[in-house]
């Protein structure tokens, strides 16, 4: 009797959920959308990736998924950075200039201005500003926006060294 001719799938099962298992993963790793900046902004990009810290505010780099060098990752729960992102709407809103916006708030750390934004989910994320790239750094859930400074500090350094001042694209 050819037992693969009456159950071929009852056997590949087992075979099959042992390789999805293997493919899982346990570890919290983050996913991430990958910008795509143009050429000009993707060249600080990689730059800025060439210069990050290995640790900040205590958290190991562990870059996200996909890997790619307009992004990066610090701890688990991850604090997620994105070079050549678009610029937010908030940025040019008139109300966030004048003060009014509470959800945003712009300032500067240790020579980096950014733009400090609540998000629908509670969660805080911080785009720089007057500079030739857009970089973005989202905290993890449950992570206070006032508790970024350290990140913005360890952070500097690398940003002012890769991406220039000035006036990133309007895209």
């Amino acid at each position: 009797m050819n037992i693969f001719r009456h159950r071929p799938f009852g056997l590949l099962a087992p075979v099959l959920l042992i390789a999805v298992a293997g493919c899982s993963t346990a570890d919290d790793s983050a996913t991430v959308a990958v910008p795509s900046p143009d050429a000009r902004t993707a060249k600080v990009c990689r730059d800025l990736h060439r210069v990050l810290p290995e640790k900040l505010d205590g958290r190991g780099h562990h870059d996200p998924e996909p890997r790619s060098a307009y992004t990066a990752g610090w701890g688990s729960p991850a604090i997620i950075l994105r070079c050549g992102v678009v610029r937010p709407p908030k940025m040019v809103d008139p109300k966030v200039a004048e003060g009014g916006d509470r959800d945003a708030v712009a300032g500067g750390v240790d020579g980096v201005d950014w733009l400090m934004e609540k998000q629908g989910d509670g969660t805080w994320r911080f785009t720089t500003a007057n500079r030739e790239a857009y970089v973005q750094v989202n905290l993890p859930d449950g992570m206070p926006g006032e508790d970024a400074t350290p990140v913005l500090t360890g952070l500097a350094p690398a940003v002012k060294k890769a991406i220039p001042k000035g006036i990133a694209s309007m895209r």
